[in-house]
């Protein structure tokens, strides 16, 4: 007579070698490759830019051992007065619409050519409060204290799994910029002088204008003579201010801004008063009318606007 418990044991033996299996493949599979940090916004951006200009207006430079895209536009002349170096702003690109491009496009027809570079992204600008920390009642103990921080570590052990499990790096805080962004200015003036340049212009515009002139300041000794600010901003992250850093430059300046609002004109006049304080004689600003709906018209009139001034401020040689 067979025996009532022997099917159901021969049934779970097995199933039990197979249920094992399947435990050590599980154990066993290979984890998932992290997944690559997001390309930057400055890069995808030169991308686009690379596939829709002419590949002869397209020059790769080095900085810091990083290859990136610069626009180069030689003059139009037999010889050139020199090489005017753009600098956009924040969230532009070395083509970009407004101001970039109709200067880098147009200043050759005037004997200058333009080498136009792509920067890389700026620090975000810091979000604003929106509650005021509130002060500590005076019941308040140490007790409180340490599960608020508990509470905190315990958040932090949390994302930083959830990030590990889908195969993402915990987010890191965003490098300082400014040292890059030198390099590449760096780089472009060697470019320049590959060139042969009678002279180097730099010219920024927003973020851009702060830039130029924070190289100008750690670099006194460089070729730069003359300098175009244009709608200067100042990027977050930056201590210097820059209604004091332009005007301590001590060269020749040509500081175009918008007169219709009231925050761009003040910081204009501090501007302006700065280099009254400094005696910087060389110093020149230019007001410019917004023409909101007809670009174009704008556009033309910040041309003239930097051409006359190029032309009054040519050095004695270049007439």
């Amino acid at each position: 007579m067979r025996h009532p418990l022997l099917p159901p044991l021969l049934a779970l033996c097995l199933i039990l070698p197979v249920h094992a299996q399947a435990n050590a493949d599980s154990n066993s599979a290979p984890a998932e490759p992290l997944r690559q940090p997001l390309v930057e916004r400055s890069e995808s951006g030169a991308e686009a830019l690379q596939q829709q200009l002419p590949p002869a207006e397209q020059q790769t430079l080095q900085a810091e051992q990083v290859a990136f895209l610069a626009l180069w536009k030689p003059a139009n002349a037999p010889q050139a007065r020199g090489v005017v170096i753009l600098l956009p702003g924040a969230g532009e690109s070395a083509d970009w619409p407004r101001v970039i491009q109709p200067l880098r496009a147009r200043l050759p027809d005037i004997g200058w050519s333009s080498l136009s570079l792509t920067l890389p992204d700026s620090l975000p600008a810091p979000l604003p409060e929106a509650v005021l920390p509130q002060t500590p009642l005076p019941g308040d103990n140490a007790a409180e204290t340490a599960e608020q921080s508990n509470a905190s570590d315990d958040k932090a052990q949390t994302e930083g799994a959830a990030a590990q499990a889908s195969g993402e790096a915990p987010a890191t805080p965003p490098a300082d910029p400014a040292a890059r962004i030198l390099a590449r200015i760096q780089a472009g003036i060697a470019f320049a002088e590959q060139q042969d340049a009678l002279e180097i212009v730099l010219l920024g515009h927003g973020e851009g204008a702060y830039w130029a002139s924070l190289y100008l300041k750690e670099q006194p000794d460089s070729p730069i003579r003359r300098l175009v600010i244009i709608d200067p901003r100042q990027p977050a992250g930056q201590s210097l201010v820059t209604e004091a850093l332009i005007p301590g430059l001590k060269l020749a300046t040509g500081d175009f801004f918008y007169k219709d609002q009231a925050s761009d004109r003040s910081l204009a006049l501090r501007r302006k008063q700065s280099s009254q304080r400094l005696a910087h004689g060389s110093y020149v600003q230019v007001a410019l009318k917004a023409l909101p709906g007809n670009q174009a018209a704008e556009q033309e009139q910040l041309f003239r606007r930097v051409r006359g001034w190029l032309e009054k401020t040519a050095p004695a040689s270049a007439h």
